[in-house]
């Protein structure tokens, strides 16, 4: 049996742990298994089911405290005599990468999952080590094509060398489900609400404040319209003061923090996502297979589209001008309800096929 490190940084509720479970659950375990090795300040590693998997779970020191980090990762390394590394922390993939170079590693795989904006601190860290993604390497992957030429560069793409595995879903488990979408909307009391949502986390990539502008807008061309807002993060109270600034309290729902999210794809009307930057959203993804138009930002590539109900608008427009986008494009959707499993697996987002297409990528690679 194969059994290969996944180096999952910090592994949080969201679209990273999506899509390394989505692939895991989804592989032959009599064949192959997976290694979690994990940030210890990690709060969302689905463990129980790991271990019911067959799969184990490392946690070493947080990266930011790199030397203690890189001696614990090491260590598991050359103790379990792995023959493949799949790393999935972007341009910070250089460091297990080098790690499993020294170790024997056969095969490293450094995967490319998100893009960064200079603008925004937190990703400073990517740019800087961007130029060193080609090193201690010999696999690249992404989960997107403008996320593999933005980690790796136009040249490796157009040699064929970056292997590109989708963001993945069960679409089956998240078809439309007419049921649970009047049993929840009943339960929160919004039978006779617009529902727009968001679900993710409140930091700036996310482009929240304009988020909060954009339904403002909304707001005033429906008077039954409310927004409704799952995640956490560091802007949580910046948020609230933009929505009291607005005066749409009233109107504005915010869940916290949840994991039992499907429900909510089926009571919402709407998505927005007007993101500055994201790799390929899973969120965007379950949306639509769950009959949900979405409202993305053009940042986020187009190769997110699976069916009709994605739509793509600028951040040079105004909040007015996605205001007025959005509400005219549901009042197509509203009436007609339905399920795009279908469309959304032929479009290659089924994480049942391409599990049984990146088992074979790992046994040709080595």
């Amino acid at each position: 049996m194969l059994r290969i490190a996944i180096i999952a940084g910090v592994l949080h509720s969201g679209g990273k742990r999506n899509l390394i479970m989505e692939y895991y659950r989804h592989l032959d375990h009599t064949q192959i298994q997976f290694d979690f090795i994990c940030d210890s300040d990690s709060n969302g590693i689905p463990e129980e089911e790991i271990k019911i998997l067959g799969g184990r779970v490392y946690r070493v020191a947080p990266y930011k405290n790199i030397i203690p980090h890189l001696k614990e990762t090491y260590k598991i390394l050359r103790e379990n005599h792995y023959e493949v590394i799949h790393a999935f922390d972007n341009t910070l993939n250089i460091f297990p990468m080098l790690l499993g170079w020294i170790a024997g590693v056969k095969v490293r795989i450094s995967e490319s999952i998100s893009k960064g904006d200079k603008n925004e601190k937190k990703t400073l860290i990517k740019y800087a080590l961007r130029p060193f993604s080609h090193c201690f390497t010999n696999c690249y992957m992404a989960n997107s094509i403008d996320c593999g030429i933005w980690q790796f560069g136009k040249k490796a793409y157009g040699r064929g060398k970056i292997s590109i595995f989708k963001t993945v879903i069960n679409t089956d488990e998240n078809s439309f489900d007419d049921k649970l979408r009047q049993t929840t909307r009943n339960k929160f009391g919004w039978t006779d609400k617009v529902v727009y949502g968001f679900i993710g986390r409140y930091v700036p990539q996310k482009n929240l404040f304009f988020l909060i502008d954009i339904f403002n807008e909304i707001a005033k061309k429906q008077e039954n319209a409310i927004l409704v807002l799952i995640g956490f993060g560091e802007l949580e109270h910046e948020m609230h003061c933009r929505i009291q600034k607005h005066g749409i309290s009233d109107k504005v729902v915010d869940l916290g923090r949840r994991d039992d999210i499907k429900q909510f794809y089926n009571a919402f009307d709407a998505f927005l996502l007007p993101s500055l930057y994201e790799g390929m959203p899973v969120v965007g993804i379950e949306a639509q297979c769950a009959g949900l138009p979405i409202f993305f930002s053009k940042n986020i590539t187009e190769e997110t589209t699976a069916s009709e109900l994605a739509h793509y608008i600028g951040l040079e427009e105004s909040a007015e001008t996605w205001a007025n986008k959005i509400v005219k494009a549901i009042e197509n959707y509203l009436p007609k309800r339905k399920s795009y499993a279908e469309e959304v697996k032929k479009s290659g987002f089924d994480s049942k096929y391409e599990a049984i297409r990146m088992q074979k990528f790992y046994f040709a690679k080595i």
